[in-house]
């Protein structure tokens, strides 16, 4: 399974972006889907993930009501709409995928620490004035 992070670039603060994850190899069914991100010299960060099975969501609270998580499996694609970007969102955006879970009983961060199988390049979000 590949995944390939697209529609990163150059925003000014409290702009928008959206950027997508194209899967190939694979399909999303059964599958778990995040973005993190990384500042090179910084440990990784878990940003967001969308289960399978009930479409349930999880935001890191720095990004919480500004981040949105979508997918399409029908597309094979993943989406994170950034809204009212800030300066400290500047990183490499990654999108990983791993085996789909119950989020009642593996919550929060779980996903990030031992439930990505794959993931791929990332794109580099960029928020200046």
């Amino acid at each position: 399974v590949q995944l390939q992070a697209s529609g990163g670039g150059l925003v000014q603060p409290g702009g928008s972006l959206r950027l997508s994850c194209a899967v190939s190899g694979g399909t999303l069914d059964y599958r778990a889907v995040g973005w993190f991100r990384q500042v090179p010299g910084k440990e990784r960060e878990g940003v967001s993930w969308i289960t399978d099975s009930d479409v349930s969501t999880y935001y890191a609270d720095f990004v919480k009501g500004r981040f949105t998580i979508s997918r399409d499996n029908t597309k094979n694609t993943l989406y994170l709409q950034m809204s009212s970007l800030k300066p400290e969102d500047t990183a490499v955006y990654y999108c990983a995928a791993g085996p789909d879970f119950d989020s009642t009983v593996l919550g929060g961060d779980w996903f990030f620490q031992h439930g990505m199988e794959y993931w791929g390049k990332g794109t580099l979000v960029t928020v200046s004035s």
